[in-house]
């Protein structure tokens, strides 16, 4: 299958997981949450693992760690964020990430940015400012958990590229015990608490491993995508997220969006879409190292 298709995939189960997640927030913490969206696909992914008789990286190669580690602090991250904040809003703004690997490019690669990838910047960053507008006025530190969510992303998608080697099961397994891990020690270093005294019940555990099931999904094609696929390419794709949650915010939440909201997100989305479709080139002429 297409690297596009796999990350349209990807799209719609992170979506559905974003969605369930936000469900929840009223009646379990987020560690808990967390804690869930690691351990279905931990468990599932080292069954079959065992079953087909694939080898299970643990400690090489290094860039699997980097992968791993990156990427539980971005769920970590983004999990405090879902529990706090409308779904759609969070993965708007933790899919910035090419706005940080552009400026960061400058000055670890000395690719300086020319004059329209500095105007992307600036409309970028102003559509964050209008999606964020209302949650700053509610003074929601969150909001700052999700943009460093999205600065541990562009180090998990960058490792997980150089990771076509391995079997995508084994990536996904590794980087869900990481996560769980990470979860577990969240729950240690931070008050669990839910944000109210809401009742669990039979449907909201069923929804807690639906979060469990859809990242499975989700991570499964969002790896086999970038692993078979361009990063900056299948990226764009990534985009769709933020349109599908929107979609199921509408359908389950009946969330109605101011138009700030909705201009803020369009100035995020392009902006970052043009990016990742115009890679930061390399310099033709040869450098010092180069003679």
């Amino acid at each position: 299958m297409s690297p596009y298709l796999w990350m349209l995939c990807s799209s719609m189960a992170f979506s559905v997981m974003a969605t369930l997640a936000s469900s929840l927030r009223h009646t379990f913490p987020w560690q808990w949450i967390a804690v869930g969206r690691s351990t279905v696909p931990f468990i599932v992914c080292g069954l079959i693992a065992w079953r087909c008789r694939i080898s299970l990286p643990i400690l090489r190669p290094p860039v699997l760690w980097l992968r791993s580690i990156a990427g539980s602090l971005s769920l970590v991250f983004t999990f405090f964020a879902l529990t706090r904040l409308p779904s759609s809003d969070v993965m708007t703004l933790t899919n910035i990430f090419p706005i940080w690997v552009t400026l960061a490019s400058w000055p670890l690669l000395g690719h300086r940015p020319t004059r329209s990838v500095w105007v992307c910047i600036s409309v970028a960053f102003a559509g964050v400012l209008l999606v964020l507008q209302p949650h700053f006025d509610e003074g929601n530190f969150a909001t700052f958990v999700a943009l460093a969510a999205s600065v541990t992303t562009t180090m998990a998608m960058l490792g997980l590229h150089k990771l076509h080697s391995l079997d995508p099961r084994a990536i996904v397994w590794h980087f869900s015990a990481v996560s769980f891990l990470f979860s577990f020690g969240a729950m240690q270093l931070f008050e669990v608490s839910a944000r109210s005294n809401n009742p669990a019940t039979a449907f909201s555990w069923i929804a807690l491993l639906g979060v469990g099931v859809s990242a499975l999904a989700g991570q499964f094609c969002l790896t086999k995508a970038f692993t078979t696929g361009t990063p900056s390419r299948v990226s764009v794709v990534g985009l769709t997220q933020v349109g599908f949650t929107m979609l199921l915010e509408i359908i389950f939440s009946h969330r109605s969006y101011n138009i700030e909201t909705l201009v803020g997100m369009v100035l995020v989305l392009t902006p970052t879409a043009w990016l990742l479709s115009h890679p930061v080139r390399r310099p033709s002429a040869n450098s010092p190292t180069d003679s």
